[in-house]
């Protein structure tokens, strides 16, 4: 009796901690399961000119046919370009790597691309798209933040 009451309260904390949780699921949650097709972000908003930018590299990209989501990040001198490749297209990674940076490098020959098809480096791209919705978020701690996901990039190469 005694072994079946312990198993009860033990199962029943099991079910309520399980259904705890807050309810609120963001982008950055759904990354690694479906396309969430994030905008361009742009952290130094200084002219139109480099929003339209970022948002052509975004588009540029979106053509190839091998990838199905994309998120590109964007401030002074860096451009993160993160992606995810198609399942059956991941046996070619480094083939697709080398024809986007290749591409990306003959129209944009300014700019200075950091590319990855890492899923921690998009699902960090996302959060940072998502963290530059709020108005208390500042493109200070969006470059560091920034800072951080290119560190962190550079760390797997």
């Amino acid at each position: 009796m005694k072994k079946r009451l312990l198993s009860f309260i033990a199962f029943s904390l099991i079910l309520l901690s399980g259904c705890s949780g807050d309810g609120k699921v963001t982008d950055s949650d759904l990354a690694l399961i479906k396309t969430t097709d994030p905008p361009a972000v742009l952290i130094d908003k200084n002219t139109k000119e480099n929003l339209d930018l970022v948002e052509n590299i975004e588009h540029d990209v979106e053509k190839m046919k091998e990838l199905y989501d994309v998120a590109v990040v964007k401030s002074n001198g860096d451009t993160l370009v993160a992606y995810k490749v198609k399942h059956l297209q991941r046996f070619h990674m480094k083939k697709i790597e080398k024809k986007m940076t290749k591409m990306l490098e003959e129209k944009y020959p300014d700019e200075k691309f950091i590319v990855s098809s890492d899923y921690k480096i998009f699902i960090e791209a996302v959060e940072l798209q998502e963290k530059m919705k709020d108005p208390d978020f500042t493109d200070k701690k969006a470059k560091k933040k920034l800072d951080k996901i290119i560190k962190l990039k550079e760390e797997m190469t």
